[in-house]
This record gives C-alpha cells, sequence and structure tokens, in this order.
C-alpha cells in the first residue's frame, strides 16, 4: 500500500491511538461511601452557566483573561469558538472545584497537550486523562463520556481536588498521586511549571 494512502486510511483512527500522553495512572483505590457519593454528587452532569459577575471590573477582567488566555492556546486550538468554548468551561469548572485555573490550564497541557482524543498507554483519557475506573467508581460507568469536553474537565478537577483533600493541601504530593507517581518530583515539576506559563493577569 503506498505511504500516502496508508496515512489517509489511518487518519481517522488516529486519535484512537496512544498518542504519548504523560498521563499516568491514577491508581483506584478503594473509596468510603461517603466519599464515593460525595464525589458522584460533584461530578453530575449539568451545563456550565453563563458566568456572572457582580462587578463591572471583575467581569472585564474575566474577559481579559478569556482575550489573553485565548491567544496563547491559539496554536493548539485554531479555531476560535472551540477555543473559546474550552477556556470558557475549563474556568468554570476550574473555579467550581475550588481550583487555580492556571493550575488546570498546566495540567492539561502536561497531560494531554490539549488532546481531546488523547489516550495514553495505561489508558487514560482526554484532556485531564482520567482513568476509566473513575466512570465506574463515581459516574454512570460509560467510560466513552470521559471524551466528552466538559465531563472530562469535570472529572479532572474533581479527582485533584479529592486528591488535595487526602493529601491535606500538599499540592506535590496531589499531582504526584493524580498522576500515579506519588512521592517523585518529575511530573509534579512540569505541572508547576506549566502553570507559570499559564499565570496570565488580567
Amino acid at each position: 500500500m503506498m505511504p500516502a494512502r496508508r496515512a489517509l486510511l489511518a487518519g481517522p483512527f488516529a486519535l484512537l491511538l496512544p498518542t504519548g500522553a504523560r498521563a499516568g495512572a491514577q491508581i483506584e483505590e478503594p473509596l468510603a461511601d461517603a466519599v464515593r457519593t460525595a464525589l458522584a454528587a460533584a461530578v453530575a452532569d449539568a451545563a456550565p452557566p453563563r458566568p456572572r459577575f457582580d462587578k463591572v471590573e471583575e467581569r472585564l477582567a474575566y474577559l481579559r483573561w478569556l482575550g489573553a488566555a485565548g491567544e496563547k492556546l491559539k496554536p493548539r486550538k485554531a479555531e476560535h469558538h472551540v477555543r473559546i468554548e474550552f477556556l470558557e468551561a475549563l474556568w468554570y469548572e476550574s473555579r467550581r472545584a475550588g481550583l487555580e485555573t492556571a493550575l488546570v490550564l498546566g495540567l492539561v497541557q502536561v497531560e494531554s497537550g490539549f488532546r481531546k482524543y488523547a489516550i495514553s498507554s495505561a489508558g487514560a483519557r482526554g484532556y485531564m486523562q482520567v482513568m476509566p475506573f473513575w466512570a465506574r467508581q463515581i459516574g454512570d460507568g460509560d467510560a466513552r463520556r470521559l471524551f466528552h469536553m466538559q465531563t472530562n474537565l469535570r472529572f479532572g478537577c474533581v479527582i485533584l481536588r479529592h486528591y488535595l483533600e487526602r493529601e491535606r493541601g500538599d499540592l506535590f504530593m496531589a499531582l504526584g498521586r493524580y498522576n500515579g507517581s506519588r512521592g517523585r518530583a518529575e511530573y509534579p515539576n512540569m505541572v508547576l511549571a506549566a502553570r507559570r506559563s499559564w499565570d496570565i493577569k488580567a
């Protein structure tokens, strides 16, 4: 088969293959019933509302951030409406989980390179490289939904918040747990470096 034809045939399926995503492999651990119930409630499906601000200055700061982050993301997401939809959802889900937006952007950059359909060698999926067992533990059991943008961002943010609470606020250890490399420096250092690059002053 000619190389060009092979490339054309592979194209539609390339997204389904492992893509060198860094994530790992959050480790499946037993959850107390109360924790499972709380996490399940936290990922319950609801579309993010349009942001509302009490003060004009807050809205203007958000719009400046959206514009600056959109420009920075342009090399990875060429279509304007796709970039804005992604950033709006990520901003909402990070705030909802009580996480820094720059931290979540840094984590997505390291985990998937902003690829919606990224799959790691361990089977982690989507932007935030969520392991399929989470869909069974706290979702509806359908791991395919982890490729849905908002679902993936919500699961990832809720899981990172859960790990932060398990590690009593120690971000370094929580990031290691998220990646399945708890106690090792490489992954947390990469995410924290990426976070600095997304710390956009609005």
